[in-house]
């Protein structure tokens, strides 16, 4: 089990430089090579001189005895803070997934008007019986004072759990409200019983998507849309990926699952984010279905809206092709 030291502990083991802590707690380590230098019996390549210390066959170095003994040593932050400050501190360490349930949102204040954060979802293409139905559920708001839209999650208990902040100017601003956790992102869920999930980057790209169902007769409530809150972003080695906590959540709730189409976005990072997916989700069908054209599923609406000209999104048709 994960565990978390309170941050006073580790301020307080920060404050032990090297020198001190070999004095304190193992003086024989300590070859002294000169004024104030000193060498270590177990790593003689370790040089400790004016507050610092040096590991020169590694090129490592830094201040604090902390520093030493997770570098070096390869202790845990636990191991290393019990170590420098020779105390149990078992007591004082607060699992992860309690620290977790303790975590309160900070909610950002609605503003008396939605209008302009309406406008704009409007302006990029999305469909304004969706937008309503989003609003009437409380799924989205305008920010007082920024105006952002902001994007909310809910937990099985209603309560909500996440909050993201998007620009409605030019200004690009996305951001995760204070104490969101991805869990429970923002999504649009069907109430019937549905085999299939479709995952997306964005909150404005699963909305794209609902208008586009809608614009080809499709009932978009018969559908289960997540949005990830942000790229996906797959470990160094592919084929250790894990699944996105919000998708995951969902899994493990409906276990009759199935199928799972991806629209991640033409670009390198949704590319390789959609080849991390379907190798971490092999036991589903996995769909890999992105815009046609475009960057991702909003460029495409606006595009066949008539907001956007083709050779506005067409740099992204070979890019597609190159890294998929």
């Amino acid at each position: 089990m994960s565990k978390y030291v309170p941050k006073e502990l580790v301020k307080k083991a920060k404050e032990i430089d090297l020198l001190t802590y070999f004095m304190n707690y193992n003086p024989s380590e300590l070859v002294k090579k000169g004024i104030g230098t000193y060498s270590l019996k177990t790593h003689d390549s370790v040089i400790i001189s004016n507050g610092l210390w040096h590991r020169f066959s590694t090129n490592e170095g830094g201040k604090t005895a902390l520093d030493y003994l997770m570098k070096v040593e390869k202790m845990s932050l636990q191991e290393a803070v019990k170590s420098i400050l020779n105390m149990e501190i078992v007591k004082y360490i607060v699992p992860k997934e309690e620290l977790k349930e303790k975590r309160q949102i900070v909610i950002p204040i609605k503003a008396n008007t939605n209008k302009q954060a309406i406008d704009y979802l409007k302006n990029r293409g999305i469909d304004e019986e969706i937008i309503q139905e989003c609003v009437d559920k409380k799924l989205i708001y305008q920010e007082d004072k920024t105006n952002n839209i902001v994007f909310l999650g809910y937990d099985n208990d209603g309560n909500i759990k996440y909050a993201g902040c998007r620009s409605t100017n030019n200004k690009r601003i996305m951001r995760d409200a204070k104490g969101s956790s991805k869990e429970f992102s923002f999504r649009m869920l069907s109430n019937i019983k549905n085999n299939t999930i479709h995952i997306f980057e964005s909150a404005i790209d699963l909305l794209s998507y609902a208008t586009m169902l809608k614009i080809k007769g499709y009932d978009y409530k018969n559908h289960n849309l997540i949005a990830l809150a942000g790229v996906y972003q797959p470990s160094s080695n592919i084929e250790q990926s894990k699944v996105p906590i919000a998708l995951q959540n969902y899994l493990n709730k409906y276990k009759d699952v199935q199928d799972i189409v991806l629209h991640f976005d033409n670009d390198r990072a949704g590319r390789e984010a959609t080849k991390a997916m379907i190798i971490a989700l092999s036991k589903y069908n996995v769909y890999d279905i992105p815009a046609p054209y475009g960057k991702d599923i909003n460029d495409y609406l606006c595009y066949k809206l008539g907001l956007k000209k083709r050779q506005e999104i067409e740099q992204y048709k070979y890019q597609k092709v190159q890294n998929r």
